[in-house]
């Protein structure tokens, strides 16, 4: 585990039932899940094979180890996992370095959750090389601890991520909002006994009784997450 994530007591959200709020990264803060398959695609491509665009809603959302030992079965290319992994991540820099577009809303929401003092945690399936970077655009200083997909054990559908940024941040799981965009996240967030509010972006996510689909973060704010948490 990195240094970048700190151990800390716990708060709590002053009148309200919601204890933190924890944040997926790509397709949710910001706009990159289109990123990842068009650098599959380019990768790929220099390897001689077609991705079929069938498999998008396969390897979105879910750990690298997933989604390219995926596609390297399913290409029949040439390549170990490692050397893959090594390739999508520096194409997925590159892209990132170029152009980091937010999702509407995600301003708005990290700037109303610093204000408040709210517990926000970065809990993401990506590498922490790239949360890094990422976090240049959102700003570090609005989240408390971020937690990386190669920092667990086991990431996203797995509950882990979400139960260890909990237990970092001193609070009940099931008193946390997990705001994410694909159907693998959020199994990772109902898993760890979470509140989920879905906001989907590559694929549809159905509303359940355990779950709130929304179609933008412009809808979701502080009030909105504490509302949820109160009827629930």
């Amino acid at each position: 585990m990195t240094s970048t994530v700190p151990a800390l007591g716990t708060r709590t959200a002053e009148g309200s039932a919601l204890q933190a709020v924890l944040l997926d990264m790509d397709g949710t803060l910001v706009d990159t899940e289109g990123f990842w398959w068009d650098v599959e695609a380019e990768v790929f491509a220099a390897l001689g094979h077609t991705l079929d665009d069938s498999w998008r809603h396969v390897v979105v959302g879910g750990p690298m180890t997933r989604s390219a030992g995926f596609l390297i079965e399913a290409t029949g290319a040439d390549i170990t996992l490692a050397e893959l992994t090594v390739l999508l991540n520096a194409g997925f820099e590159d892209r990132i370095g170029r152009a980091l577009p937010l999702m509407p809303g995600a301003a708005r929401l990290l700037a109303e959750l610093s204000e408040y003092e709210i517990p926000t945690a970065l809990v993401s399936a990506s590498h922490r090389r790239i949360i890094d970077r990422v976090l240049t655009t959102l700003g570090p200083q609005h989240f408390a601890l971020t937690v990386a997909g190669d920092e667990v054990a086991r990431t996203k559908p797995y509950p882990d991520p979400y139960l260890f940024a909990a237990a970092r941040l001193g609070v009940d799981p099931a008193r946390c909002a997990v705001v994410e965009d694909t159907a693998t996240g959020v199994a990772a967030a109902e898993a760890a006994g979470c509140l989920v509010v879905a906001v989907p972006s590559v694929q549809p996510i159905a509303p359940t009784a355990r779950r709130t689909v929304v179609t933008s973060l412009e809808v979701v704010d502080l009030a909105f997450l504490r509302g949820l948490m109160t009827d629930r």
